[in-house]
């Protein structure tokens, strides 16, 4: 809990429990094992040793609220809690369809943690998610992995943005002058979209970060940078003509895949069956 709620004293408060009992609790923790498992920092970080302990705790957690769910219903009680990582955009679009089902059926709720598609793979990796969205196929020890489908990103303008920035289109010297936009300073697309279409160079022009799929989209279409936009997002909008797409000759196709642990949860599996099945029909 020190961990999830990112203190003690929020710990505290979610277990009911004074916070000078939650250190005393987790110095004993440490005493058994023999290991520091919390660095006391500002917040409180898992040490190596202490992530696999948080990994332990929430699979054999996902595994007991897995004998409510099968059990009788006068046990079916409390709410499981699913942690996953997910990349803003298949938030913005794709997966609340895709779980809407699932959701309105079984007492779940999601923490959803939002990263960049590139890096939630992490997230698994260090225990803090069951499962995530990811753009490696690579497969983790103890876990699966299931191919979700391509999204597909266009680099976009308002009409009046590409005629002011791009008059002889998108060139080196132009994209080093005109506003673009990222999701934060580790979203990739860009540089891996102008590695393609320009060769191998490292350069970048002045640039919005804006980590909000629904903001990112609106800062494009009101004329104040271009942008790479899925198919999803931007469709609409290039068929009434307030965007207008850049490169028709180059687009950039990410593949998603779904990991998470292989564990015996009925939970779990008809989360997975909900994310595939779903992704299959809107990527």
């Amino acid at each position: 809990m020190v961990v999830q709620e990112g203190g003690f004293e929020k710990a505290a408060r979610v277990l009911a429990i004074s916070q000078s009992a939650v250190s005393q609790r987790v110095r004993q923790l440490e005493d058994r094992v023999g290991q520091i498992l919390l660095s006391r920092g500002s917040p409180p970080q898992a040490t190596p040793l202490g992530r696999v302990m948080v990994k332990h705790y929430r699979q054999v957690k996902l595994l007991e609220d897995n004998f409510f769910e099968t059990a009788s219903e006068a046990l079916k009680t409390d709410f499981t809690s699913l942690a996953i990582g997910v990349n803003a955009d298949s938030l913005a679009t794709w997966l609340p369809k895709a779980t809407q089902n699932f959701l309105a059926e079984g007492k779940v709720v999601f923490d959803l943690h939002v990263d960049d598609q590139d890096e939630t793979h992490r997230l698994l990796k260090n225990g803090k998610v069951v499962g995530c969205i990811s753009t490696s196929d690579a497969v983790m020890q103890g876990c699966r992995v299931d191919y979700l489908g391509c999204m597909i990103y266009r680099l976009v303008a308002s009409p009046d943005f590409a005629t002011r920035w791009f008059p002889a289109g998108v060139t080196r010297e132009a994209v080093e002058k005109a506003p673009g936009i990222l999701f934060n300073r580790k979203d990739m697309l860009n540089q891996h979209f102008f590695r393609t279409l320009l060769g191998d160079i490292n350069f970048s022009g002045p640039t919005f970060f804006v980590p909000s799929s629904e903001s990112f989209v609106d800062i494009i279409v009101s004329g104040l940078a271009y942008g790479l936009v899925p198919d999803q997002q931007s469709q609409s909008f290039l068929e009434t003509g307030e965007l207008v797409e850049l490169t028709p000759e180059l687009q950039l196709p990410v593949q998603l895949y779904w990991h998470c642990w292989s564990i015996d949860s009925d939970i779990l599996k008809k989360l997975t069956h909900c994310v595939v099945q779903g992704a299959s029909e809107w990527l």
